[in-house]
């Protein structure tokens, strides 16, 4: 599963109003999450910038063993194609990441607070995302 970068903000300020929705994933996907490095450095300056430690989220991400990835430049091109297709979305950098990983790595389900943004955005074969939390 993908994670993005509220689910992960929410995880660590618990007073986010994702946060109760947000904690109970890790029960059952924790073993199974992968991020990159463009949403923990999101996460890092919003929790920052809320008064927060912006070392959290990888203190956070170390010890549970999530994977962070860079993407290498392939990836990297897929990522700026994606944001120029999705731009009236809009889809920054860190979601354009996690779409090209998904593309990637054949994933379709992704942990995020952004429902309109990958309630938009496709994988190249036309698949949508599997969002979690439910709500």
């Amino acid at each position: 599963m993908l994670l993005d970068t509220g689910p992960l903000v929410a995880t660590l300020d618990a007073a986010d109003q994702w946060h109760a929705r947000c904690a109970p994933l890790w029960d059952i996907y924790l073993d199974r999450c992968v991020t990159t490095e463009a949403v923990v450095t999101e996460a890092c300056h919003f929790l920052q910038r809320g008064g927060g430690s912006a070392a959290l989220p990888v203190e956070f991400l170390l010890a549970a063993a999530i994977p962070i990835v860079g993407l290498e430049t392939g990836l990297q091109r897929h990522a700026a194609r994606l944001m120029r297709r999705y731009a009236d979305v809009p889809m920054d950098y860190a979601d354009a990441s996690l779409v090209a990983l998904a593309d990637a790595l054949n994933l379709g389900a992704v942990a995020t607070t952004d429902r309109r943004g990958f309630g938009a955005y496709r994988r190249s074969r036309g698949e949508g995302f599997e969002i979690l939390p439910q709500t």
